[in-house]
């Protein structure tokens, strides 16, 4: 048999009225060790650079808590030094309007020193 007419023996089976001009295999497509290697470094890869981001948004978040957490003390010392100051103002308002400092006498001078 020739090279042409198997081609046309082929091509007959093909060519008849009602069937499809192209061949369909059912044989299933297996990927070979070298593309399983790559397909799987890929996945590493992938899986890699998800943990680094969560990783990094972590630490971001932790960052912001730490700097939230020194502004809040920062706050709070200042809280409480004006509470200080507060309570040291109105003593004095105090004392002059309770009832021990106006049964006081006042003193005025009686005489005065020479020389």
């Amino acid at each position: 048999m020739t090279y042409s007419s198997s081609l046309a023996i082929s091509r007959q089976r093909y060519n008849q009225r009602g069937q499809n001009a192209v061949s369909f295999r059912s044989g299933e497509a297996k990927l070979g060790p070298v593309s399983n290697t790559v397909a799987l470094i890929i996945l590493a890869c992938l899986l890699g650079l998800l943990y680094l981001t969560q990783v990094t948004k972590t630490n971001a978040y932790g960052y912001r808590i730490s700097n939230l957490k020194d502004q809040a003390l920062k706050l709070q010392q200042e809280h409480d030094q004006l509470e200080v100051t507060s309570a040291r103002l109105q003593a004095l308002d105090r004392v002059k309007n309770s009832a021990v400092a106006n049964s006081l006498v006042s003193v005025s001078p009686s005489a005065t020193v020479q020389n």
